[in-house]
């Protein structure tokens, strides 16, 4: 299992990162992996939101299938990934300042055998914690405008 953490301040209040954060299909502008997202649930927000993002990271494509755990607006979302590579997901908005908020976005993850188990899980840390610093980059300017 990995555990990845990567984390930003945003020049915007709790309510406003929430307000770009709840709108899951919209990831896909903001993280560089996400190449689409499919609803595979009739909700699309809450708990019990399930859905299908297609993944790239370098050579690698894969379908990352996500269950929403935990949503608390304005404080907190949650998944389970259920697909290939599972484990926990989560955003964290906290309060730091009048006009500032820090996002916190932990996974958990564990890769299959054919992507290397826990050596592959070794190997891809430091990449995936690149990449994902550099979507959380590009969440704050869409959140920022």
């Amino acid at each position: 299992m990995s555990h990845i953490r990567v984390a930003r301040t945003i020049r915007a209040t709790p309510r406003e990162v929430w307000a770009a954060l709840e709108d899951i299909e919209s990831h896909v502008t903001w993280m560089a992996d996400a190449e689409a997202i499919r609803f595979e649930s009739s909700r699309r927000h809450g708990v019990g939101t399930e859905f299908a993002c297609d993944t790239r990271v370098g050579p690698i494509r894969l379908t990352d299938r996500m269950e929403v755990t935990t949503w608390r607006p304005g404080h907190e979302m949650a998944v389970h990934h259920v697909g290939i590579v599972t484990g926990h997901g989560r955003f964290r908005i906290r309060r730091r300042g009048r006009r500032r908020s820090r996002l916190v976005w932990d996974e958990q993850l564990t890769f299959p055998l054919w992507l290397g188990g826990p050596v592959g899980a070794f190997v891809a840390k430091p990449l995936l914690h690149a990449l994902w610093s550099g979507n959380l980059r590009r969440f704050a300017r869409i959140v920022e405008g």
